[in-house]
């Protein structure tokens, strides 16, 4: 597969990233650098502009620049000053312009990273407000970078938003090379590409681009590179910026696009032909493309027994629809089809119901937003109390709703076991549209009873095979059916039996088994 390039690859292209840098040349005069430098950022605090003077000279022969809290200091005295400390004393006025640039590099590797030039401010700045390193030497009209950048950073633990009880207990930090390490651990393979670009005019936030080459699929590919390379935005903070930019239908309720906080998650989803997106200062992972499926499935189940996993993912599946249908069933039954009922049910439910002033859909409605106020207020609140107002707040609102004749117990009942059955998907960002749409299903079953959930559900299902991520259909292996991806779609296959990848992945790589 050949690599077609981002069209605004950092590494290539730094001074796009500062337009209004980019045709300004680097000063030969050291202190003309300084002082543009400290009057472009304000004379900031955490500017810190070391500089190296020869004997008896009153000019600069070098300068040192750095952003206080970025860069290593301890590696800049230790690397970068003493060098120069040491060797630009030997070199006097013009001889200054005749400095061998490269003896010096070798000097200044020992012990660092990489070190290259830059001829513009566009590419200095980048660079700098990046934690680089910038050396500056008199009569050069390029600057070193120094990459020694070092800031502090959240360590690797277990994720809270993502649980599981067997498997591995790493997630992402906000860290982009801790988490590009954390996926390397797990692939260890020549195949694992990775494409950076910067997008953000004032953030500057690199994007990588993670797949395997050979089983991700070039037109899907192009396709995140091209979109990637059209985002023309003032700050990127979080990968949520990227999904709503990238995504095929930005006016649909459902996710085209998948996230996780789980290594891995994203090394399997790599695995199956995938692509993952990785943005600087998130520890969310976008998965492209992605199925429908994908959001009900957890890691932990590739962990246990085919049994099991099989089990509680079609529990999943019955959960949502629980979720989503639950209320909307309650209330058709209850206000158009009675005789549905058994009589004694019917009595019990009639007799609970006698001294409620409003009918089953408001009382419905009522007791949806509440919970959904409590979930909102318990997740906001701090953690310590958090929890313990929103479980208790559910309880006595419930019980004094019921004593008070405001809804019935029947329904106290619909909706936490409904509230519940939300709690079953492992992916967050799926319930996010199962929560909107079920006040939709509760207006149409208020309105046309049965038939009107039929109806709303057949639309649901017709907008769900429409969608589009990437270009592969979201509803897939069930719409389109593809008889090979069914052994990881409602249930699990045993793990010798799954020899085939998903159509997600090239044909020419499509077998898992090795002979050798």
């Amino acid at each position: 597969m050949q690599r077609q390039p981002f069209t605004n690859r950092s590494s290539s292209n730094d001074n796009q990233m500062l337009p209004e840098y980019a045709d300004i040349p680097i000063d030969p005069s050291v202190e003309n650098n300084l002082l543009r430098i400290k009057r472009d950022m304000g004379g900031s605090d955490d500017l810190i502009m070391r500089q190296i003077h020869n004997e008896g000279k009153n000019t600069a022969a070098a300068a040192v620049v750095y952003i206080d809290g970025l860069s290593n200091a301890m590696a800049i005295n230790q690397y970068i000053y003493d060098v120069l400390d040491y060797s630009l004393p030997r070199f006097d006025g013009e001889d200054m312009m005749t400095l061998d640039a490269g003896a010096l590099a070798k000097k200044l590797l020992n012990g660092m990273g990489p070190v290259r030039t830059v001829s513009d401010l566009g590419s200095l700045y980048k660079n700098l407000l990046s934690g680089v390193a910038i050396i500056l030497l008199r009569g050069h009209q390029y600057a070193y970078c120094a990459d020694i950048r070092e800031w502090k950073g959240r360590d690797v633990t277990e994720s809270t938003n993502q649980t599981s009880i067997r498997g591995p207990r790493e997630s992402f930090t906000e860290t982009l090379r801790t988490n590009t390490s954390l996926i390397r651990r797990k692939i260890k393979d020549p195949r694992l590409w990775m494409e950076t670009v910067t997008i953000g005019h004032m953030t500057k936030t690199d994007v990588t681009l993670m797949y395997i080459n050979g089983l991700a699929k070039p037109d899907v590919l192009q396709l995140v590179r091209d979109r990637l390379s059209a985002i023309k935005i003032d700050g990127i903070l979080d990968s949520g910026y990227i999904e709503e930019l990238i995504e095929d239908n930005k006016w649909s309720l459902f996710p085209t696009i998948f996230n996780t906080e789980l290594p891995d998650n994203v090394a399997g989803q790599l695995l199956e032909g995938r692509v993952a997106i990785l943005v600087e200062g998130t520890p969310n992972v976008l998965i492209a493309p992605t199925q429908m499926v994908t959001f009900f499935q957890s890691t932990e189940d590739y962990y246990q027994r085919t049994f099991y996993a099989s089990l509680l993912r079609i529990l999943r599946f019955g959960s949502v629809f629980i979720s989503l249908l639950f209320p909307s069933l309650y209330i058709a039954i209850t206000t158009f089809h009675r005789d549905m009922l058994p009589a004694s049910l019917l009595i019990s439910l009639a007799a609970q119901r006698e001294g409620v002033p409003f009918p089953a859909f408001f009382e419905a409605l009522i007791m949806e937003i509440t919970f959904e106020i409590l979930r909102e207020a318990g997740l906001r609140m701090p953690r310590a109390i958090g929890q313990a107002v929103s479980v208790v707040g559910t309880l006595v609102i419930g019980q004094a709703a019921v004593e008070a004749g405001i809804v019935s117990a029947a329904m106290v009942i619909v909706v936490s076991i409904t509230a519940i059955s939300t709690f079953t998907l492992p992916a967050y960002s799926m319930s996010i549209p199962v929560r909107i749409l079920r006040f939709a299903f509760m207006g149409v079953a208020a309105s046309f009873g049965l038939f009107g959930i039929i109806m709303g559900f057949f639309v649901l299902m017709l907008h769900l095979c429409a969608l589009r991520s990437f270009g592969e259909p979201f509803m897939a292996p069930l719409s389109p059916f593809i008889k090979t991806d069914m052994q990881d779609a409602l249930f699990r296959l045993p793990r010798w039996l799954m020899f085939k990848r998903p159509e997600t992945s090239l044909k020419t790589d499509s077998s898992r088994i090795r002979k050798n």
